[in-house]
């Protein structure tokens, strides 16, 4: 019987952390080479290096916090609250850079709170408890990454197209219907990488929780129940997520010009 000891996988020494730094140096020199950024500039190679770093610094402060929080229902919250605040910071940035960034609170909030608190009411997560903060971090995680997409290609497909909102704005269209006439087809496609991911699970990749519970013990049948749970609920709240965040461009709430 082969050992489930995660360290058989990837043991932490110096081979791993100088593996880690080639990778990391890959990613940036490609970057850097074919000038993959939206201005052809090699500020995009820069940030790879500084997400690598602040991905390796963070996780280990991260990793200490989590073996506190566990244990503490207020620390547990705190941290869960931490990690939604960095989420719609992020998500707030990316998609307008402006102020109204705070407003990718709601699509990120309004699907991933009721789930949880779904799955603490009904016991199969419990407070505190080791579970919740994977949870909620791929949830959060999920509509982090719905939020910015649906909101970047919508606010996107509007100025490109804004002569056909225009246009339907002269045939009488209120202004939220106008936008969402040229949007709703371009936010959709924030859901192609949930729906890619769960249409090809097993075939094509192996995600994390399914990798993560067989490591820990667990039987390939509750790792895959597990993992299928994930995928669903990622789904789900990936599609309130594009669904708000359309909304919101819509009605102009979300936009990239200063008010």
């Amino acid at each position: 019987m082969l050992p489930l000891a995660a360290d058989t996988l990837l043991p932490v020494n110096a081979t791993l952390a100088v593996a880690l730094v080639v990778l990391l140096l890959a990613a940036t020199a490609v970057t850097a080479l074919f000038r993959l950024a939206p201005d052809e500039s090699y500020g995009r190679a820069r940030e790879v290096v500084t997400a690598g770093v602040r991905a390796a610094l963070q996780l280990a402060a991260v990793s200490l916090v989590i073996g506190w929080a566990v244990h503490r229902t207020a620390g547990l919250i705190g941290f869960l609250l931490l990690m939604f605040a960095v989420a719609t910071r992020t998500a707030g940035r990316r998609i307008t850079g402006n102020g109204t960034w705070w407003w990718a609170a709601l699509p990120i909030a309004v699907p991933v709170a009721p789930v949880i608190t779904a799955l603490v009411l009904t016991g199969l997560l419990t407070v505190p408890g080791i579970a919740v903060v994977p949870v909620s971090g791929i949830l959060i995680g999920g509509a982090l990454t719905a939020t910015v997409l649906a909101g970047r290609r919508a606010l996107d497909e509007v100025a490109g197209r804004y002569g056909e909102v225009e246009a339907a704005l002269s045939l009488g269209l209120p202004p939220r219907d106008a936008h969402l006439e040229v949007a709703r087809g371009a936010a959709s496609d924030a859901l192609l990488p949930a729906l890619d991911q769960t249409r090809t699970v097993g075939l094509v990749t192996l995600p994390g929780a399914f990798v993560g519970m067989l490591l820990a013990g667990a039987s390939p049948v509750q790792a895959g129940t597990v993992q299928v749970f994930v995928l669903i609920a990622l789904l789900a709240v990936e599609a309130v997520s594009v669904a708000l965040t359309l909304e919101l461009v819509a009605r102009r709430i979300l936009h990239r010009t200063d008010t």
